[in-house]
């Protein structure tokens, strides 16, 4: 079976109130939509966290999964390697360790190819996600991204 998750995140204020949006596509027909949002948080998280948040969903490793996502940050730190070298450096100066390190066991545990897409493009998945971010970004009592480095 083939498992497509497409992802986006939004933050108002980068930081400020953001969100992210999630539409996960089976081969056989299923669909789910997920969404959070935090009142303190940064964009690049929201684009990190939503396709963290996609592959926690899976319940079968037997799968093949493709993570589509506008955001180059977490696209091109997986398929040009930055990940790996930000892993050997321990972090050192990087933002967001704390959700890179909860990516690192999924990466492995799923093997996914990561696509990037153009945001704002008509793309209809991507732009569902975009509004399942905006919306969720705009909750009346979202939590503290504990994890936001401010």
């Amino acid at each position: 079976m083939k498992v497509t998750i497409y992802t986006d995140g939004a933050a108002s204020g980068n930081p400020g109130p953001g969100g992210y949006g999630v539409v996960l596509e089976s081969s056989a027909g299923h669909k789910k939509e997920l969404s959070g949002g935090f009142r303190r948080t940064t964009n690049n998280r929201m684009e990190l966290l939503a396709a963290i948040v996609g592959l926690k969903e899976l319940k079968s490793t037997n799968v093949s999964v493709t993570v589509v996502s506008d955001s180059k940050y977490v696209v091109d730190a997986i398929n040009k390697g930055w990940l790996s070298s930000w892993v050997k450096k321990g972090f050192k100066d990087k933002k967001n360790p704390d959700l890179w390190k909860k990516m690192l066991p999924l990466l492995e545990k799923y093997k996914p190819t990561f696509k990037w897409v153009k945001g704002h493009n008509d793309h209809p998945q991507n732009e569902r996600c975009d509004f399942l971010a905006v919306q969720a970004s705009k909750g009346d009592s979202l939590p503290a991204d504990k994890g936001y480095e401010g």
